[in-house]
């Protein structure tokens, strides 16, 4: 394994640290956004449910768009600067809201910023190593962007133990928000091939200049997607079984944590069992934890045990969905393969985060986590039953 990583290139390393950085600034926002809205806002789970679900439909949309501009101009760079630039802009202003609108407002600006940037990320990522080392080239990525889902987390709570106003905390986010767009102006730009022959550019985003295969795999996340609503429910409900406020950014630094440490061994590991058989058992345990999280009340104690396989749930599959997307995709259509695969299971949480916080309203948790375990399941049978296994000695069967 270390010898694997020592061979990984200098893209691969430069796009984890600039995740890093920042994912620390996102990270400390992301669980603080429940508690700005519930004790600031005065806002409740429906207004969680359509935040978190139209800021990130609209970066799906970007997502594709960005993909099929990368595979018409050969070019990463450019949109890769500025969504995280956005992103750097956004974040820090939320500090200045008086209403759920305008926080809407703002995470829509931040995530518009991550629908112009995560496709040519990734096809920049997948550019630059060969299949047999994709999964652990995302793998890496994933560590270091977990990495920086600890620190904000921890961030946070010790400047609210320390007594700093929530809205300040938020406005410390503009620091690292500028590190990391001065780090992306560093990146090479990817090594792309030609444009599709035959394909005519007006065509480069279609369904159908995918290869039958990948349209249902992808189709198969989307049902996955439509379950996993926002990981901020998971924080509502850890309040709710008693987990102290305070603590709150803990439990998500806590579940980041495990997905940082397991996310290259994983991801790396898919390299050689295979990418579907990984997100079999990473959507199984999905499903157990949410069936366990819904028809039952843990205790504290036990609840940060049922996340950490939440953490092992996001090492298994985050970085492998997108190795197995880039492995079944013609080169020449990978920015197009990967903005379908963003922009599917980025819109599909519109209607899981609403669904599952009208849900969580009406039924209660035992309904809406019970829902996200179906799915995931459902999601489990359409993938051994319904998508093909790679020809023997292929990277993903």
């Amino acid at each position: 394994m270390l010898e694997s990583l020592r061979r990984l290139p200098r893209t691969v390393w430069l796009v984890g640290l600039i995740s890093l950085v920042n994912d620390t600034a996102s990270e400390l926002v992301y669980p603080l956004v429940p508690l700005l809205l519930t004790s600031v806002l005065m806002a409740g789970p429906k207004a969680l449910g359509l935040i978190e679900g139209v800021a990130e439909a609209t970066a799906a949309l970007l997502k594709l768009v960005s993909g099929a501009v990368v595979d018409r101009t050969r070019r990463s760079k450019p949109w890769i600067v500025v969504g995280y630039g956005l992103a750097a802009l956004g974040r820090p202003l939320m500090a200045l809201v008086s209403s759920w609108p305008a926080l809407l407002v703002l995470r829509l600006a931040d995530r518009i910023g991550k629908g112009l940037r995560t496709t040519p990320r990734d096809a920049l990522l997948a550019a630059s190593v060969p299949a047999e080392r994709r999964g652990l080239a995302f793998g890496v990525h994933r560590a270091l962007d977990n990495a920086g889902a600890v620190l904000g987390p921890l961030l946070a709570a010790a400047l609210l133990a320390a007594g700093v106003p929530l809205r300040d905390v938020l406005a410390w986010t503009v620091l690292p928000g500028m590190v990391c767009v001065a780090l992306t102006l560093a990146l090479p730009e990817a090594r792309s091939p030609a444009a599709a022959a035959g394909v005519p550019s007006g065509r480069m985003a279609t369904w159908s200049a995918l290869p039958g295969r990948l349209r249902r795999f992808l189709l198969v996340a989307a049902v996955f997607t439509l379950g996993n609503s926002s990981n901020m429910f998971l924080l509502l409900r850890a309040r709710e079984l008693g987990v102290p406020e305070a603590q709150v950014p803990l439990l998500w630094a806590w579940v980041a944590a495990v997905a940082m440490v397991l996310s290259a061994p994983l991801s790396g590991w898919s390299d050689r069992l295979g990418r579907r058989r990984m997100l079999l058992a990473g959507y199984a345990v999905y499903a157990l934890i949410y069936a366990t999280l819904g028809l039952s009340t843990p205790s504290v104690g036990a609840l940060w045990l049922w996340l950490a396989g939440y953490g092992v749930f996001l090492a298994a599959t985050e970085g492998v969905e997108k190795a197995l997307v880039a492995d079944w995709a013609p080169p020449e259509l990978r920015g197009t393969a990967l903005g379908w695969f963003n922009m599917l299971s980025g819109l599909m949480l519109l209607p899981a985060s609403a669904v599952f916080g009208w849900l969580y309203e009406v039924g209660g948790a035992v309904a809406a986590f019970g829902f996200g375990a179906g799915c995931a399941l459902l999601a489990c049978g359409l993938l051994w039953v319904w998508v093909p296994r790679a020809p023997v000695g292929g990277q993903s069967h």
